[in-house]
């Protein structure tokens, strides 16, 4: 497992950019970064199954692990989704994680993740760019 860590100032509240980060609007506009046409299926709530799509159906399943809201969210990734069916996957403990820490000038948003090597380069590059939209949709709409 490979340990990658990115963090961005925000000059807004937490709450802000908690809604920015998961209601359902922005987080399709955040995570064009990473697939245009991204989406969510499924409730945040701790424990629950939610799966993360692309427009045809394929993408990956999760679990939450932890939900406290506008402070910290975390997933345990347990497989990939292709056309729409579950393949269960041996990637032990991948965990995504943001943290939101309120400072003075507004909010500093971190991401730990825990991933395998196969989705390291991937993160890596377009982590920098999704962090960059939630930082103006944060910043710049009412």
């Amino acid at each position: 497992m490979q340990k990658i860590f990115f963090e961005i100032q925000i000059d807004a509240d937490p709450e802000k950019v908690w809604d920015v980060l998961w209601s359902d609007m922005t987080y399709r506009q955040w995570t064009t970064a990473f697939m245009e046409g991204s989406f969510y299926m499924g409730s945040f709530e701790e424990g629950s199954i939610i799966k993360f799509l692309d427009p045809n159906n394929n993408g990956m399943y999760s679990r939450v692990e932890k939900n406290i809201a506008n402070q910290e969210m975390k997933f345990l990734h347990l497989g990939e989704i292709y056309n729409g069916v579950e393949s269960e996957q041996d990637w032990g403990e991948a965990t995504e994680a943001y943290i939101l820490e309120e400072i003075p000038t507004g909010t500093l948003l971190k991401i730990e993740i825990n991933t395998t090597e196969e989705f390291k380069d991937f993160f890596e590059e377009k982590f920098p760019t999704a962090l960059g939209i939630v930082k103006n949709l944060s910043e710049n709409q009412l």
